[in-house]
């Protein structure tokens, strides 16, 4: 273990500037920095330190005719010691400048050092990011402080709470009231799973940690906040990936006396003024808009990337009775045929690419995957397939027409049931648009998609449930629907999909209380089960609520996307791992059996069989 036999107090020093300020106008100043040894350089009587902190690296030059105690004491660091220097400022000759660095035009002539930590050999290297991403994660995660220290995730928590800051600044301008919801909260059909909280008080009761503050905030509204953000934690127990953690961060948004197009014109403004001010550039609207209806035609998802195109074409009208088998079975039972085009990458694709990419089909959802490569001339020659001779040369030249391809062009096929289908494609799709680099990774694509279903048929029971949540407006064009055809009801509910991933969703809220019985009655629960579970909301509902509206900034998601990384782990301080642990604090963990009885609870493990 680390330790000390100096003197590590900071009694007689104080920190006069950060390890990213100083340059030339600093010479001749004599400052003290603190900071941890990035990298030492020992060139005979010369010792070049690196030193680090958040805000950037200095180097500092011990040497030995300046003051030999200082220069003695300095041979003995190590890597990641924690230190302090008092010097003067040189600035660097011509020539020996660092342009890698802000502070490369200075240096720091070390009068005084002191050593206010050593440190152990540490597991993995953190100065050096391609080394240190190679290192084990579960390590890195299990010493997630020292991982930290890695410039590329430090500067990564950093931009998170750069964007935080410039948000709230743009929500404050808007008018909106930052006020705190509790987390004991109490358990409701939300969705997703919750995490509950034993009462010690209350026997047998518990508390759920809240999946979102959407009813408290929608309490706001009929309290006379008008417009309410927060900056929450919220928590599901849910199945992990990788942009997905047990509990998150919402930029937690409700606007009273508004409607649909009101709300989208605010948010838009609130996320395109904060990208602006964290990139440094501006953002340009309007942000495009969509229905439900039209991305899951033409990209097969709800949340699709537009950086690159590749939209999924349905060619089913033209196959009905063909003479390929497969095809012609997917349009008579209902089902759909679709293509995705890959302008001129038909030479890139040898047969064992094409079975490659078959099988990655199937990891999408697809049963198979049919292609042809675009040839020259007409009917069964224009293509390189072996589907060809069963559809024809007149078909072929009626598929090549509708599908606008070219010589030289991939035609991949789907086929079967329209939402397997499309979610298949659509997977298909984003995997081809990384594979091939079709898009600027460094461009922001927002999309609005509207429109959403108000319910959907849950798969196991078959009876409607909410496909938002259950506190969603019908669109007022679609009341006449909601006793005849419900299936047919959109929802004012809206998305921000940012490069693929959805970043935010909300919906305006139902704020007249019949309405909302209503649409419990619809969702399979009683008057009983509708008081026992929303009592408080009801009750609030009638006493003058007024319309609102409002949506959730997935913080985490957001940031991910911003800042250029595909896991939602590197802008979490603390994250979990993919089985919901955390491997820092080596939580969870068991509870003593007397705490379990202060809460009433006992455990029953599962057993194998």
């Amino acid at each position: 273990m680390a330790g000390s036999k100096f003197d590590t107090s900071l009694e007689g020093w104080r920190r006069t500037h950060t390890c990213g300020e100083l340059n030339a106008t600093h010479a001749g100043q004599v400052v003290t920095l603190m900071g941890w040894v990035h990298r030492r350089r020992d060139h005979g009587n010369l010792i070049f330190l690196d030193i680090r902190d958040r805000f950037g690296v200095t180097q500092v030059v011990l040497d030995p005719t300046l003051n030999a105690a200082v220069h003695a004491r300095g041979i003995e660091l190590r890597n990641e010691y924690c230190v302090g220097i008092k010097g003067k400022v040189i600035q660097r000759p011509d020539g020996m400048v660092n342009t890698s660095l802000a502070t490369g035009g200075i240096e720091i002539a070390v009068d005084d050092l002191k050593i206010l930590n050593r440190s152990d050999v540490l597991p993995f290297p953190v100065n050096e990011n391609e080394v240190a991403a190679e290192a084990n994660e579960t390590l890195r995660l299990k010493h997630r402080y020292l991982d930290l220290r890695r410039p590329t995730i430090n500067e990564k928590i950093v931009g998170r709470a750069r964007f935080v800051r410039a948000i709230r600044s743009m929500l404050e301008k808007e008018g909106f009231l930052d006020i705190e919801t509790p987390f004991l909260y109490k358990s409701t059909p939300e969705g997703a799973r919750e995490f509950l909280v034993p009462s010690r008080i209350h026997a047998g009761q518990f508390y759920a940690l809240p999946q979102s503050p959407q009813l408290f905030k929608q309490v706001l509204m009929i309290a006379g906040f008008d417009r309410y953000y927060q900056v929450v934690r919220c928590f599901r127990d849910e199945d992990l990936r990788a942009d997905r953690q047990p509990e998150f961060t919402q930029i937690d948004i409700e606007m009273s006396f508004v409607e649909q197009e009101q709300i989208l014109e605010t948010m838009e403004r609130v996320i395109l003024g904060a990208v602006s001010e964290f990139r440094g550039k501006p953002l340009i609207g309007p942000i495009e808009r969509k229905t439900y209806d039209e991305v899951m035609e033409d990209y097969g998802v709800d949340k699709p990337d537009l950086r690159f195109g590749l939209k999924l074409k349905n060619i089913s009208d033209l196959l009905v009775g063909s003479g390929f088998k497969v095809f012609a079975e997917a349009v008579s039972l209902g089902g759909i045929v679709n293509a995705i085009v890959l302008p001129g990458l038909a030479e890139s694709y040898s047969r064992k690419d094409i079975d490659e990419l078959t099988e990655t089909a199937k990891t999408c959802g697809l049963k198979g995957l049919a292609w042809a490569k675009r040839k020259a001339g007409r009917g069964e020659e224009s293509w390189q397939s072996s589907i060809a001779k069963f559809l024809g040369g007149p078909l072929i030249d009626t598929i090549n027409e509708r599908l606008g391809c070219q010589e030289g062009d991939l035609i991949l096929f789907g086929a079967g049931g329209y939402e397997a289908t499309k979610a298949g494609l659509g997977a298909l799709r984003n995997h081809l648009g990384k594979r091939h680099k079709l898009y600027d990774a460094n461009e922001l694509k927002f999309l609005w998609v509207l429109d959403f279903p108000l319910l959907e048929r849950d798969p196991d029971s078959g009876r409607w449930i909410a496909r938002h949540h259950p506190f969603t407006s019908p669109k007022p064009e679609d009341f006449p629907l909601l006793d005849s055809d419900p299936g047919k009801v959109r929802a004012s509910a809206y998305d921000l999909v940012l490069n693929g991933y959805e970043v935010a969703g909300g919906s305006v809220r139902i704020h007249d209380p019949q309405m909302q019985m209503q649409q419990f009655a619809r969702l399979g629960l009683s008057l009983e089960e509708a008081r026992n579970k929303f009592g408080f909301l009801l009750d609030a509902l009638s006493y003058g609520a007024p319309p609102h509206a409002g949506m959730a900034f997935g913080l985490d998601r957001l940031v991910m996307c911003l800042l250029g990384t595909d896991a939602i782990r590197d802008v979490i301080a603390f994250p979990k791992t993919q089985k919901a642990t955390c491997l820092m604090t080596e939580s969870p963990s068991p509870v003593a059996a007397d705490k379990l009885r202060e809460l009433h609870v006992r455990v029953h493990m599962p057993t194998l069989e």
